[in-house]
Parts: structure tokens; sequence; C-alpha cells
């Protein structure tokens, strides 16, 4: 889910003031102003500053990737996969977007000058013509549709894009990055616990990643690769969610961090199967 603001046409942002002791302290601020959200894990993604159309002047928007919990505030939250559907495998309607996105930019190749090289990049980006699916491209993705003129935001739309959800100036270009930023990192680093309750079951957690990485994955390869790393351990406590045998609750051992990171370890949470 992204927190937005407008009906979901914009992210929380805001100028930087004097008041302000830092960029990040100016960003937590306007989103706690803004949302009434207060956010856990921050950093710094990206600094946009792209040629403005004729009309407009220079903005330089330094963007910043935030994890918070929707908790009793849930005005605002939407799934990025509503602007995005091509990036959500998991789905039926997911699956349709992602076709409809790929034969939209093989009917835009063949009008391209260079034909050979702009079917490559598509097969390298949408993972077609076997090219396998890579979770962290969803920035190319989108620029590419952008380039093609298939995203409302695109300078060269037409009016004939394909499925997903505008937002004003750059934000989904932003939302993208993020996108691909927290995609990359739950391979490295256990933010995903950042979404987590304080205990969870194996089964809320594969789905947490699931929803992020935007596809299934093997149930007792996921259970055992967590297991492997000890990144959780078991509670005295059961769930009572839901109907069937009570599952067992589980906690993030956030000891670990500081080990892992001594000893100059990565932390690869999951990878795609």
């Amino acid at each position: 889910m992204v927190l937005t603001l407008e009906g979901g046409r914009a992210l929380p942002s805001g100028p930087l003031e004097t008041a302000h002791r830092s960029l990040q302290t100016g960003m937590r601020l306007w989103v706690e102003r803004q949302t009434g959200h207060r956010l856990g894990h921050v950093e710094q993604l990206y600094t946009f500053a792209d040629t403005p159309d004729r009309h407009e002047s220079r903005t330089i928007r330094i963007s910043y990737m935030a994890l918070t919990r929707i908790g009793i505030a849930p005005e605002g939250w939407k799934s990025w996969y509503a602007y995005f559907p091509w990036e959500d495998r998991s789905t039926i309607e997911g699956r349709m977007a992602l076709a409809g996105a790929r034969a939209r930019l093989d009917a835009w190749a063949k009008s391209a000058r260079d034909l050979e090289k702009i079917k490559a990049r598509i097969d390298q980006t949408f993972g077609t013509e076997g090219g396998a699916w890579d979770d962290e491209r969803v920035l190319q993705r989108y620029e590419l549709l952008w380039e093609a003129g298939l995203v409302a935001e695109s300078r060269a739309a037409t009016g004939s894009v394909v499925a997903g959800e505008a937002m004003v100036r750059d934000h989904r270009r932003i939302l993208a990055t993020a996108m691909t930023r927290l995609r990359a990192k739950i391979r490295y680093r256990p933010v995903i616990f950042e979404l987590m309750p304080e205990a969870f079951t194996f089964l809320e957690l594969q789905r947490t990643v699931e929803a992020v990485a935007g596809q299934e994955m093997h149930k007792q390869n996921f259970r055992r690769l967590i297991q492997q790393q000890q990144l959780v351990e078991e509670t005295t406590e059961l769930s009572r969610e839901g109907p069937g045998r009570p599952a067992r609750l589980f906690r993030f051992r956030r000891e670990i961090i500081g080990d892992r990171q001594a000893a100059g370890s990565k932390l690869p949470l999951m990878r795609s199967v």
C-alpha cells in the first residue's frame, strides 16, 4: 500500500523550510502534518530534476522511501498495484495487464526507427521472448512505457494508454523508484519486518513478502529459507484468527542485525521461485 493525497493522485510532499534541521526532518514533519502518520524506517531515494515543459519552472524533488503502518487512519491508502497493475504477477488481473502492456509495446516497437534495439529493450525489461522476469525493474518498465507514450504522464501520450492510475507531475515515477528500492532491499536487509506486527505467523510473513514482490512463492522453500537465516524465533503464543488449527506465532530477532553487520554478511531475505 502507498499513502497518498488528492484522492490518490499525489504523494505527501512539501518544501524545505528554515525551521527544518535537515531534509529528512522536514520530510517527516510534512508527512505527519498532511496525513497524521508517524514514520518508521526512512531512507533517501533519488533526486529528480528533469528539464520541465516550456511553461514550467524547474523544481528539484528529493524523494524518500518511508515505512509505516495503516493504524487507525486508513484514509489515503491505496494499493501500489493500482498504479502499476502489470507488476502484480500473482493475480489474473495483473497478468492480463502485463500481457496488455507487452502487446502495446510490441506495436510501438514496430513503428520505431531502430526496431531491433527497441525490441531487445522490451525483452530485457519485461521478460519477453523467454527472458527472465526481474521484479526489481519497476522503474525501467515504467520509463519504457513513458517513452512509448503509453502512460498518461508522458508528453508523448495520445490518450490511449495502458492500465494503471496516473499521478500528478512525476509522483508515479517516484513511486516506481520506491518499489524498485524496496523489492531490492528485502533481499539483503530485513526491512520486511518493519511492515509486520510484533508477533506473526509464517503465512502472514510470506503473504507480506509476496505482496511486495508481486509474485507467489513456494511455501516450504520460503519457510526453510527464513529458518536457515535464523531471522525469527517462536513465541509461546498461537494465532486464533481464521478457521482450522491455530498457527504458531513468531517474532523477528532484532538482536541478529548487529551480529550480521559486524561480520560483514548480507541478509538475503528471499529469492523468487
